[in-house]
C-alpha cells in the first residue's frame, strides 16, 4: 500500500506540475490563487515546474524523500495561504471546507510518503518524519477531514449524483452511499474501530472514483482541462489515501496494534 500510495502520488503532482506548465496556471479550485496576484503567470508556471520536479523526484531513490518533504511543505501552503483564508472567510460554507479538508489530505498523505521513505532511507535530516507522535498527528487530521469531505455528498446532492457514470443505476443513492463511506471510514479511523480497514476502505473507494469517473471523463473529453485537472488531483489524493491506510498499524480486518492509531 505504501508503494502503490507512493507512484500514484509522485504520478498526481507530476501530472498538474505538466498542466500548469501547459496552460501558465495554477491547479483550478484545488488551489485558487486570486487573479489579481501580481506576477500570478510566472508563479503559476514555478508552482508547474515545483510539481512535476517533485513527481518526477518521486521516483528516483535518492532524490525521493527530499522531494516528498518539498511536496509536502508546498501543498501545506495551498492549505495555509489558500484555503484557511477563503474558510475563514465563509466558515458556514461546505463548499470551502470541502476545499480545504481534500487539501489536508494531500498535506498528510504527502507526510505518510515521507515517513514511508525517511524510515526506508534511514535519512537523519528527515527521521522526525516517521517518529510514531508526528504520524498519529498526521493520521488524526486525515480522519478529521473525511467525514467533511463525506458531508458534502450530501449537502451537494446533485452535483455529487451528476458524477456518477451514466450506466451505474440509482444515481442519488450512490451519492449518499460513498458520502456515508467517507464518514464511516474517518470514524473508523477516530475511534480505532478496525481502523486499518477503514483507511484500506477508503483508499480501495478513491481508486473506483478515479477508474470509473476521472479516466474515463479524460477519455471522453481530452482536451478539456477540468477533467484533467480532476484525473490528477484524484490520483494524488488516491496515492494520500493509500500511503495513509499503510501508515496504519493492524491488519486490514482487524484492530491497531498497541500504541498504534488509537490515537488517530
Amino acid at each position: 500500500m505504501k508503494k502503490l500510495g507512493h507512484l500514484l502520488f509522485a504520478a498526481g503532482m507530476a501530472g498538474l506540475g505538466v498542466l500548469g506548465l501547459v496552460t501558465g496556471d495554477f491547479a483550478m479550485v484545488w488551489q485558487p490563487v486570486p487573479a489579481g496576484i501580481p506576477l500570478r503567470e510566472i508563479l503559476a508556471y514555478a508552482s508547474g515546474a515545483l510539481l512535476l520536479a517533485g513527481g518526477v523526484g518521486l521516483l528516483l531513490r535518492r532524490a525521493a524523500a527530499p522531494s516528498a518533504l518539498v511536496l509536502t511543505l508546498f501543498v501545506l501552503s495551498w492549505l495555509l495561504l489558500l484555503q484557511v483564508p477563503r474558510v475563514a472567510a465563509n466558515p458556514a460554507n461546505e463548499g470551502m471546507w470541502l476545499g480545504f479538508c481534500e487539501n489536508m489530505l494531500l498535506v498528510t498523505g504527502g507526510w505518510a510518503v515521507l515517513a514511508s521513505l525517511a524510515g526506508r532511507d534511514g535519512r537523519p535530516g528527515l527521521a522526525f518524519a516517521a517518529r510514531g507522535g508526528s504520524l498519529r498527528a498526521a493520521r488524526f487530521l486525515y480522519a478529521a477531514s473525511l467525514p467533511v469531505i463525506g458531508l458534502s455528498h450530501f449537502v451537494y446532492t446533485e452535483g455529487t449524483a451528476s458524477m456518477v457514470p451514466a450506466w451505474l443505476p440509482h444515481h442519488t443513492g450512490f451519492a449518499y452511499l460513498t458520502g456515508a463511506g467517507h464518514i464511516a471510514a474517518g470514524v473508523g479511523l477516530l475511534l480505532s474501530i478496525a481502523p486499518r480497514l477503514a483507511a484500506t476502505l477508503e483508499a480501495a473507494m478513491i481508486s473506483c472514483f478515479v477508474l470509473l469517473l476521472h479516466a474515463p471523463g479524460v477519455a471522453a473529453s481530452p482536451g478539456s482541462r477540468l477533467q484533467w485537472t480532476m484525473l490528477f488531483v484524484a490520483l494524488a489524493l488516491n496515492g494520500s489515501c493509500w500511503a495513509m491506510a499503510g501508515s496504519v498499524p493492524g491488519s486490514p480486518g482487524g484492530r491497531a496494534a498497541a500504541g498504534g492509531a488509537r490515537a488517530s
